[in-house]
């Protein structure tokens, strides 16, 4: 199978920044929160950066995976392992010093978002250590652990079968979504463990329709390593088409439609967690329409800060939570959001900080980089890119599209 070199495409990294710039005015309980929510239709940051993600674990390592299968998937396990590492630190922090001041000044927005694991703090803490418990924020990068984990099999699967007959498996386990496939599976689990996490208890999203927007980056990545976009064979009439879908969805977002066309009416056909058809509709227009308007939107993105943060995602995304528990901290009584002079302090302090987090990460990579003799296979270090999530391929051609 024949693998163009890789070019370097620094728009990525820029892309993932965006993403996780989106992500943290969603996240932070501000106002700012109302309209970075899902504001151009019914698509997220969370769905576009799991795509990406996937996109580029393919297109790294497909070259490497036709010769050498066997180090890609302790690559990607041990990457997957550090993430894990990474969750244990973020729920050990939450567990212990988040929970003690949210009891101890009842603060009602953190102790709501750990009710289960105050009431249950053994079963809680096992849960979380296995994955099975995903408190509201600290269910991102369990889901991200289990999806690239089970990357390797997916590349191995597709070579063998092709990727036609992935992409019918993934489609068939997003129909089980839909149909309570995830509550009957957490049930079984219960069963086993008899641990008794509520199902909402076990993370905002729904597995088993989130691994169709994985499986299908690892599909795109794949074909792209081989110099094959897929986007590039759709027709033009989808454009218009695309575009008008879009639109339609962004008045259906704002309840411009009327009653039976907005967000509350249309429920589980749009719901984020679970991936409803019409949302699965509004992302495909959403893509289609945005890669023919690709040169003008990296033309956009291409600029600080967003190029540092994306270098650094995994440290930037996790740095944010302390910010968001701050946030949730500052809250009192039945309040839900901060007053506009607090929510912009913070939003600001917010923002320079992760700026430097993600500056002193993508300095101290370099300079590892700039000790090693000429010549030399680059380092882990060189991908210690999240959330793509990757780790160094042997071929350093393929290293340029993460440095």
């Amino acid at each position: 199978m024949h693998f163009p070199k890789l070019e370097r495409r620094p728009e990525l990294d820029a892309l993932r920044g965006i993403f996780l710039a989106w992500m943290i005015f969603v996240h932070l309980p501000t106002r700012f929160s109302d309209f970075a929510a899902q504001p151009f239709g019914f698509v997220s940051a969370a769905e576009g950066f799991v795509f990406l993600s996937a996109l580029l674990v393919a297109r790294i390592y497909s070259r490497e995976h036709s010769v050498d299968a066997d180090g890609v998937r302790r690559h990607l396990w041990r990457r997957s392992l550090k993430i894990y590492g990474y969750h244990l630190a973020l729920i050990t922090f939450t567990f212990t010093v988040v929970a003690a001041y949210a009891v101890h000044v009842h603060r009602l927005a953190l102790m709501n978002m750990l009710d289960f694991y105050l009431v249950h703090p053994v079963a809680g803490a096992v849960g979380a250590l296995f994955l099975l418990y995903c408190p509201p924020l600290l269910d991102i990068l369990p889901m991200y652990v289990l999806f690239l984990f089970l990357s390797p099999l997916v590349l191995s699967l597709a070579r063998r079968v092709k990727w036609g007959t992935v992409l019918a498996a993934s489609a068939a386990l997003w129909l089980g979504a839909q149909f309570g496939l995830k509550a009957a599976f957490d049930h079984a689990l219960n069963q086993v463990t008899q641990l008794h996490i509520p199902v909402h208890e076990t993370g905002a999203f729904n597995l088993f329709a989130w691994q169709a927007v994985w499986v299908t980056g690892l599909w795109m990545g794949s074909a792209s390593a081989r110099g094959d976009v897929p986007l590039n064979r759709i027709p033009r009439w989808t454009i218009p088409v695309s575009g008008l879908l879009c639109v339609f969805f962004l008045l259906c977002r704002y309840g411009w439609l009327g009653p039976h066309l907005n967000w509350p009416a249309l429920g589980l056909l749009v719901d984020k967690w679970q991936l409803g058809p019409l949302r699965v509709v509004n992302l495909i227009a959403f893509t289609i329409f945005f890669w023919w308007l690709r040169k003008w939107v990296v033309l956009a993105i291409h600029r600080e800060p967003f190029l540092t943060m994306g270098k650094a995602s995994l440290q930037v995304f996790c740095a944010h939570l302390f910010f968001v528990f701050a946030g949730l901290a500052l809250l009192y009584g039945d309040m839900t959001q901060l007053g506009w002079r607090t929510a912009i302090v913070l939003t600001s302090a917010t923002f320079v900080a992760l700026f430097f987090v993600a500056l002193r990460e993508v300095t101290k990579k370099r300079a590892k980089k700039a000790k090693k003799p000429a010549g030399s296979v680059p380092a882990p270090e060189a991908a210690e890119r999240m959330l793509e999530p990757a780790c160094v391929p042997v071929k350093s051609e393929a290293a340029d599209l993460v440095r």
